[in-house]
């Protein structure tokens, strides 16, 4: 190692002092020209040298930028996200909630508005819990509406709160009627979670799959003409006494939200007051 550091520098002295005696000997320009030729490339590689180590630290500069400006714009699009999420929400809120205030005030009822705080699951839901209790002066048994139809009734009133019975449950009964043909029946809950209506086998094509059925109104527990649900397959049993139709619910009982309790006289006809397909 010291040898070649030793001829590294023998050759610069050695350079240096051929330059020095052409340049004395009037031979300037040509030792000008060698200099150029011996610190051309080294100059050369100098300059490359340090374009490529200015490109790089460039390129290093724009990558944190880059890498900055797109955490930033994915924080920004998060929060827009969450800020679009809240006005739909609260524009669904605000017609679901014109709809239920639209037909508290044209129902010829008296209606106490409640909103639904709880839901029991066991496969399928089988009671809501709404936001009304003793203190409100619900009666048990109120039937319980939506702007889609019969939500169930009131089983129990507790303070603050009261539990709802609804149709799915397979201790639910309905006297309901097709709406299309009068044809009477029951309405029950299922195990399964579904609605069923058992009607007499009078005559095998007074029901037919899209027909609503509605509340009969018998017992003074529902008013009349509040839609139930929409037959989706009928059971026919030959012979039988009773036939079954299964029916899709008018309400969905795990998206709804906001009710009426029917507090008052319920000995009228809503028929008019529900749109005809349920």
């Amino acid at each position: 190692m010291k040898i070649q550091k030793l001829l590294l520098l023998v050759s610069l002295v050695g350079v240096c002092l051929l330059l020095l005696t052409l340049q004395t000997r009037g031979y300037g320009s040509a030792a000008g020209d060698l200099l150029t030729m011996v610190t051309a490339p080294v100059q050369t590689g100098l300059a490359r040298a340090s374009r490529a180590t200015f490109g790089l630290w460039a390129t290093y500069l724009d990558w944190k930028t880059v890498r900055a400006e797109n955490h930033r714009l994915r924080e920004e699009v998060q929060e827009l996200r969450v800020r679009a999420l809240r006005v739909s929400d609260t524009d669904v809120e605000n017609q679901r909630l014109r709809r239920l205030l639209g037909l508290q005030e044209k129902l010829p009822l008296t209606t106490l508005s409640g909103e639904i705080i709880g839901r029991e699951w066991g496969g399928w839901i089988r009671s809501l819990t709404v936001n009304r209790g003793r203190g409100d002066n619900i009666p048990r048994l109120s039937a319980v509406i939506s702007p889609d139809g019969l939500v169930g009734r009131i089983v129990d009133v507790r303070p603050g709160a009261s539990i709802v019975q609804v149709l799915t449950d397979p201790a639910s009964t309905v006297g309901a009627h097709v709406l299309r043909t009068r044809t009477p029946g029951i309405v029950e809950g299922d195990p399964r979670g579904t609605l069923r209506f058992k009607f007499m086998a009078r005559d095998g094509a007074s029901i037919q799959n899209g027909d609503v059925l509605v509340t009969a109104g018998q017992g003074g527990l529902f008013p009349r003409g509040i839609p139930i649900g929409t037959v989706r397959a009928i059971d026919n049993r030959g012979a039988a006494l009773f036939h079954y139709a299964e029916l899709t619910p008018a309400v969905d009982y795990a998206r709804v939200d906001e009710v009426l309790l029917v507090t008052g006289d319920t000995q009228r006809d809503l028929t008019a007051f529900f749109p005809a397909d349920g």
